[in-house]
């Protein structure tokens, strides 16, 4: 249940940047950035705050070649799947959605990576301080 949460998480960080639907950040933003600014400015603060939280997370737990592998494991299924006729390049919309799936897969599971090794190795790894 806590990789769904955080896939669920990521998803909703990431949809509500962008998505193709045009209720998101970035449209809101676009169109309306002289009549409110201070208020997109801030909710565009909010949104960089997630983000940090999630790459710093994500860092810590895969690593950078971890993510290099995921979003190539990733990339890889996409391939497949428009191989197999199941996903439409002609469907912006579609690719779009499947690009928020792809990555907010990749950010839930480097969340998840830490909790998924201690488990399945039984260690637990502690970041020392060198000061």
């Amino acid at each position: 249940m806590g990789f769904v949460l955080r896939w669920i998480a990521a998803f909703a960080l990431l949809a509500a940047t962008f998505n193709p639907t045009g209720m998101s950040y970035a449209h809101w933003a676009q169109t309306n950035w002289a009549e409110a600014m201070p208020l997109i400015v801030l909710v565009g603060l909010l949104l960089a705050g997630g983000y940090v939280i999630f790459i710093t997370a994500v860092l810590r737990g895969s690593g950078a070649l971890g993510v290099l592998l995921v979003l190539a494991v990733v990339g890889a299924f996409v391939w497949v799947l428009v191989d197999f006729g199941w996903i439409d390049l002609e469907a912006p919309g579609a690719i779009t959605w499947g690009v928020l799936a792809g990555l907010s897969l990749v950010l839930a599971l480097g969340m998840y990576w830490g909790i998924f090794w201690r488990r399945i190795s039984g260690q637990l790894e502690v970041d020392e301080d060198e000061g």
